[in-house]
């Protein structure tokens, strides 16, 4: 069984819950890629302003970097929202499998109210949610699912 894993979807999905509880599960290393974010993208957030692909590329290239470095075992946890950052992403490491956490945008505004302390707001939502391009090949899964149930089927 592969043992690495891209958690993805628009935030406030899970990503990064299920991302840690399934590294757990397997005993593999996690990586948020909200970690790798410069500090004028955090900033650019904070204020509500939607990255571009300027502002994506050098994020994604170091993103990149780790899990090429990390081919044995890993879980990233990275919204990943078009097919060309996967595209990306698979390129540093081809046996990634992609789990794709999908919920109503109600539910995902909730999650999103009820957090504190990240630099993404609420108000982002629509922009992921517009930029958002399914991915064809993942495993998709509903996230009114509870995180230990999400597991279970992604094991």
């Amino acid at each position: 069984m592969s043992k690495q894993f891209l958690t993805m979807g628009v935030s406030g999905c899970g990503k990064t819950t299920v991302g840690k509880r399934l590294a757990y599960e397997l005993g593999a290393r996690f990586f948020d890629a909200d970690d790798f974010h410069p500090a004028a993208n955090r900033d650019k957030m904070c204020r509500g302003i939607p990255l571009d692909e300027e502002d994506r590329q050098p994020w994604l290239k170091s993103i990149c970097a780790i899990i090429a470095a990390h081919p044995q075992s890993f879980v990233l946890a990275c919204s990943a929202l078009r097919e060309s950052y996967r595209q990306q992403l698979l390129a540093a490491c081809p046996e990634m499998k992609i789990i794709h956490l999908l919920g109503s945008r109600e539910l995902l505004l909730e999650r999103l109210q009820q957090r504190k302390g990240h630099f993404m707001p609420a108000s982002l939502l629509d922009s992921q949610l517009a930029t958002l391009e399914a991915p064809a090949a993942a495993l998709t899964l509903n996230v009114e699912l509870t995180p230990e149930k999400l597991i279970e089927l992604i094991v």
